[in-house]
């Protein structure tokens, strides 16, 4: 690849990542194949999204753009053993058992020109969510699988195009550690919730949680039902045992805190939600949060308190 054809690759995925974060930006966390195909960046046509197909390599491009990987839900089988190694990074498998198969050599080119990637992943009630820019660091041919940098800040030897595709401090910040179910747990509770706070119905995306109720650390898992959306206040209130939700969808202010003064968001924001049920629960009964998960968590509340 020349220096003028890496150059196209770095513009179209620069425009491309700046697209996704400007339609995450306004809330939208799931996306089709519709919403990501005739788009206009760096000047050409362009679809983000595979169609069938695993990996996705636009036919004016040299090396693959994207790859994506479907939704199965826990216990059962996927078509391609994505997974995580030891070595804590992810693992991509090839297309079918010929390692030179066009689309293997596509992200095969990825990999040696050091260009970055979208990875979709299937989101719990359809649709994908996308974790960007991702990195291909290695090739294990004897396993038929790509290694998969998902934490690593590009490069700062990359020659963009032009200073108006450089990075910006903000979008280097979103790039640090980053659990690769994160997002798209995120879209499924986001969209179940209609992209409101579950305690207080605020709607701006950008400032919304989607909050574990069991924790990853005791095991939680990036399923709906273990999932409420709140909106950073009340995501930090529910962490610190402020403020608890009971099994039956109540919500319950710790007892010190409601008898503090303060000013207008303390009296507003936290303490008149006490006793009142959320605002907002999903539609569908079986994505409603886990009430045997809300009534332990609840206790740890009460224990904290």
């Amino acid at each position: 690849m020349n220096s003028a054809e890496r150059l196209r690759e770095l513009a179209i995925r620069r425009e491309a990542f700046g697209w996704l974060d400007r339609q995450r930006a306004s809330g939208k966390e799931t996306f089709t194949q519709e919403d990501t195909s005739g788009l206009t960046l760096a000047g050409e046509t362009i679809r983000l999204m595979p169609t069938q197909q695993g990996i996705w390599k636009p036919g004016h491009l040299e090396a693959a753009l994207s790859i994506r990987t479907v939704y199965r839900p826990e216990g059962s089988a996927r078509p391609y053993d994505d997974a995580v190694g030891r070595d804590g990074f992810y693992r991509y498998k090839m297309r079918g058992q010929d390692a030179d198969h066009h689309e293997n050599r596509a992200l095969r080119t990825a990999m040696l020109e050091r260009l970055p990637l979208i990875w979709w992943l299937g989101v719990q009630g359809g649709g994908y969510s996308a974790i960007y820019p991702v990195f291909l660091v290695a090739e294990e041919r004897e396993s038929q699988q790509f290694v998969v940098d998902i934490d690593q800040v590009p490069q700062l030897d990359i020659n963009w195009p032009s200073t108006d595709l450089e990075l910006d401090p903000s979008y280097r910040q979103q790039l640090t550690k980053m659990r690769l179910h994160q997002r798209p747990f995120r879209a499924a509770v986001l969209r179940a919730y209609r992209t409101s706070c579950a305690v207080c119905s605020f709607r701006h995306g950008d400032l919304l949680d989607a909050a574990h109720i069991q924790e990853d650390s005791g095991g939680g898992r990036p399923v709906i039902t273990n999932g409420l959306t709140l909106c950073k206040m009340h995501h930090a209130a529910y962490d610190r045992h402020i403020l608890g939700i009971t099994a039956d969808y109540e919500v319950r202010i710790n007892s010190d805190v409601l008898r503090e003064v303060d000013g207008p968001m303390l009296r507003h924001g936290i303490q008149e939600f006490h006793g009142r049920r959320l605002m907002v629960v999903p539609e569908q009964r079986n994505q409603r949060p886990d009430r045997q998960l809300l009534d332990e968590r609840y206790r740890t509340f009460l224990n904290a308190g």
